[in-house]
């Protein structure tokens, strides 16, 4: 990729000669990651004047930025299809400062490149071409329209000597369940770097009754295909295109550079890999249960690299790709690992991708939540990630010199049992690493052997604040025992998606044995059966923030009411903890003043 580096006398010239000329890129070259768009000057169609016209007439979709490195960030965008002309090329402009006074980068995309066949989505990898640890502002030029100014971040240096980065975590964002509010004000947080997203950016359902009450009449998604699930790339694309257009969603991605991964909702909901049949296994998608589609595995392989693409379109992520693949292991990989100075080495997993089946059946909805009977919970050959991607996860902690690690990860990764009757333990969640006790345990192994320090998990998908220690062997409970306490892990609440005891009460067919549940699921009571879970709240929605410095980490929960279609309705910060560097347990504070 070519790039020029422009001084201010030099663009103020191009820009006051009426763009009459446009500016020519020297050469062409490929795009550092593979799903990103090489550009090149071409002046057979001279760019028009700039204008003042309304931005949205044709970013429609506005911009974003993501995947921080020390020396660049992925750029996004998205050109509204009517206004779409592969005659005009995109312009696109990066500066040190928000008037453009002071441009660093200037660069065009060819207009023949963005059309149908990527839904007019533009990715842009500036790798190697700024400098760490500093903000840049952006903007795009197409047609003589500017679309909105963005701010993005590169990240500090490898080995740079980091005082503080600060997170905002985000997960499940159920469109049609609720109003994005809580993202009006991670956009307003001059003092969060980077927002870190554990995966659900978009729901495939728009009317499952387990996960949607749709009382939003303004929130309704109508599907092309006419399901209520997304059934091929035109209803993901929907989905991707009916999510973007919430103005709070698209401020905190102007606003901020975003680290993004998937969790099970962005293809089906409770999504594996079959390797047996080696094809994708959604256990609640028509494609599975529906007769008129009997089951059919190419229709659901498909389904994996449908979801895969849409992704891959409207993320501002720099990961590789084989277009050409036919199979969704050898298509794209997502999991990536950022660094953050000396201080944080944070790996994002992919923990949908090459898990294998849930452990227990899949007749019942309930049997993945509460596995009466199951005896399949310790199977060696059950896999949450896949032999590839655990050995990178291991040789990225034995490479890690950061104060540090920690997991971007999508289900608890702590014991979660609730007790039943006369003492009667079960795991509630075999979706989660409950599942997969043995790999759970090679990792907490891995940790320990490998000296990782200040480890920190981060989670999301139960729709839950959450603080816990982690442990290497949860049924050693003494409290004193050090050699045993690995870690920590914070769960992030849902944005808008339904809690815990909305889901409940939804899919138990018996209103006493939901209200049992609802009972065994309260904090009080949970805590009890487990004593690793020092916080947890299952009724409220909002998002969290994570601050790592030097001596300790912070995370803040806060609460934002979903129901209300506005900004500045409030926040509250609800729970505050802190883990010290050389202490082992979560330390709780006080959230006055927060």
């Amino acid at each position: 990729m070519t790039v020029s580096t422009f001084n201010r006398r030099k663009f103020l010239g191009i820009m006051a000669a009426g763009m009459a000329t446009p500016y020519v890129l020297s050469t062409s070259q490929q795009a550092s990651a593979a799903d990103s768009l090489s550009w090149t000057g071409n002046s057979a169609q001279a760019p028009l004047p700039l204008n003042n016209n309304d931005p949205s007439n044709i970013f429609d979709l506005s911009i974003a930025s993501g995947d921080p490195t020390a020396t660049g960030v992925m750029l996004w965008t998205h050109i509204r299809a009517s206004q779409y002309d592969p005659a005009h090329h995109l312009q696109f402009q990066v500066a040190a400062d928000p008037d453009f006074n002071y441009v660093a980068i200037e660069g065009m995309v060819n207009g023949q490149d963005f059309g149908a066949d990527r839904d007019h989505t533009v990715k842009i990898d500036l790798e190697g071409q700024l400098q760490p640890n500093r903000n840049y502002y952006y903007r795009f030029l197409y047609k003589g329209t500017v679309s909105r100014t963005g701010r993005c971040k590169t990240a500090p240096a490898i080995g740079y000597d980091l005082d503080t980065v600060k997170f905002a975590v985000l997960t499940c964002q159920d469109y049609t369940n609720g109003y994005y509010g809580a993202l009006n004000y991670v956009a307003d947080d001059n003092n969060i770097d980077f927002v870190l997203h554990l995966g659900d950016f978009i729901y495939e359902s728009v009317g499952d009754p387990r996960f949607q009450d749709l009382p939003f009449e303004d929130r309704l998604i109508t599907l092309p295909s006419g399901f209520s699930v997304a059934m091929n790339l035109d209803d993901y694309r929907h989905l991707y295109r009916s999510y973007r257009q919430d103005p709070y969603l698209q401020k905190a991605m102007e606003n901020h550079t975003w680290i993004i991964i998937t969790d099970d909702h962005e293809t089906c909901n409770d999504c594996y890999w079959d390797y047996e049949l080696d094809t994708l296994g959604c256990p609640d998608h028509p494609y599975t249960n529906d007769p008129q589609f009997n089951n059919n595995l190419d229709l659901k392989r498909q389904l994996k690299l449908d979801s895969q693409r849409a992704w891959l379109e409207y993320a501002p992520a720099r990961v590789q790709v084989n277009k050409s693949a036919t199979h969704p292991f050898d298509y794209s990989r997502i999991y990536r690992n950022f660094q953050f100075g000396d201080l944080v080495n944070l790996s994002m997993l992919d923990t949908r991708t090459y898990r294998t089946p849930h452990p227990c059946g899949e007749g019942d909805f309930l049997e993945r939540y509460l596995p009466l009977g199951c005896t399949n919970l310790e199977n060696p050959e059950q896999s949450m990630m896949g032999q590839e991607q655990r050995e990178w996860l291991i040789n990225t902690w034995s490479a890690s010199h950061c104060r540090w690690n920690v997991l971007g990860n999508q289900t608890y990764m702590g014991r979660m049992g609730i007790e039943l009757g006369d003492k009667v333990k079960l795991p509630f969640n075999v979706d989660a690493w409950d599942g997969y006790e043995a790999e759970r345990q090679i990792l907490m192994n891995e940790v320990k052997s490998n000296n990782v320090d200040n480890f920190v998990v981060l989670t999301g998908d139960l729709h839950t604040y959450m603080a816990s220690q982690v442990k290497q062997d949860y049924a050693d409970l003494s409290f004193w025992n050090l050699s045993n306490q690995v870690g920590v892990e914070f769960m992030t609440p849902s944005i808008t998606s339904a809690g815990l005891s909305d889901m409940l009460l939804k899919t138990c067919p018996d209103p006493e044995v939901a209200n049992f549940l609802l009972q065994a699921l309260s904090e009080s009571a949970l805590r009890i059966t487990n004593p690793h879970i020092k916080m947890f709240n299952s009724t409220q929605h909002g998002y969290s923030t994570i601050e790592f410095k030097k001596d300790y980490c912070e995370w803040i929960a806060y609460r934002v009411d979903k129901n209300t279609n506005a900004g500045n309705h409030g926040k509250k910060a609800i729970s505050r903890f802190r883990k010290y560097e050389h202490w082992p347990w979560l330390m709780r504070l006080s959230t006055w003043g927060y």
